[in-house]
């Protein structure tokens, strides 16, 4: 995984993505990022969660059990 800041997610994903209001998605981000770091499971696996996917998706998964790739060296993961 690649580290990332909420803030640098929250614009990459304002960018790309139509819909989404910035406020909101960076509470969201922030909430998923604090229930990942009291330990959080994957809800499918039970591995910890993904907290950028997780905060997308609002579920708590792991990042094999979002996107059923193992390969995460390319994704971000907000810290």
């Amino acid at each position: 995984m690649q580290p990332i800041s909420v803030e640098a997610f929250a614009s990459m994903v304002m960018k790309n993505n139509k819909g989404y209001r910035k406020k909101e998605l960076v509470k969201t981000l922030n909430d998923t990022l604090t229930a990942k770091k009291n330990g959080a499971k994957c809800m499918i696996c039970g591995a910890p969660i993904w907290a950028a996917g997780s905060a997308i998706t609002g579920s708590n998964l792991c990042f094999t059990c979002t996107t059923g790739e193992a390969n995460d060296s390319d994704d971000y993961e907000i810290e």
